[in-house]
């Protein structure tokens, strides 16, 4: 896996995956005092956020359950002094379909944490990393 970051301008910067996919980074703010790209830190509770939900997707339509959303809604702390790690993570996620199995959307959400996530994995090595979820019945 390959990456390469270019210096844009201020402390803003686009990020390049091996695959060619372009984002931009930063801290830099706007006139308007909004931030004008994703903070690093960000990026990477973003990619915690779609690693798991990947998984979790991938994990219910190979068990041939009827998913058609899922989101994840992640709440993170920082230590207070750098590096300023995650310290604590809490991810909830809402799974929508038709006639879901609460006890397949919990599975799948343990064999991520448990297994496959492999940011969760690297993650966890300095954050607590909780969940919960709902289901959310699409019939009707």
């Amino acid at each position: 896996m390959k990456a390469r970051i270019k210096w844009v301008e201020d402390r803003t910067f686009v990020g390049e995956s091996g695959s060619g996919n372009s984002v931009t980074v930063g801290n830099s703010k706007g006139a308007d005092g909004r931030a004008l790209a994703v903070s690093p830190m960000e990026m990477v509770l973003i990619g915690l956020g779609a690693c798991t939900a990947f998984d979790v997707v991938h994990i219910l339509e190979k068990s041939r359950q009827p998913i058609a959303d899922c989101v994840t809604e992640l709440d993170a702390e920082r230590a207070e002094t750098d590096p300023m790690v995650f310290t604590r993570i809490h991810m909830h996620f809402v799974v929508t379909g038709r006639g879901l199995s609460p006890a397949k959307v919990e599975r799948a959400i343990k064999l991520s944490a448990d297994k496959y996530c492999s940011a969760s994995a690297m993650i966890g090595k300095t954050a607590e990393i909780t969940n919960d979820f709902e289901v959310i019945d699409s019939a009707g």
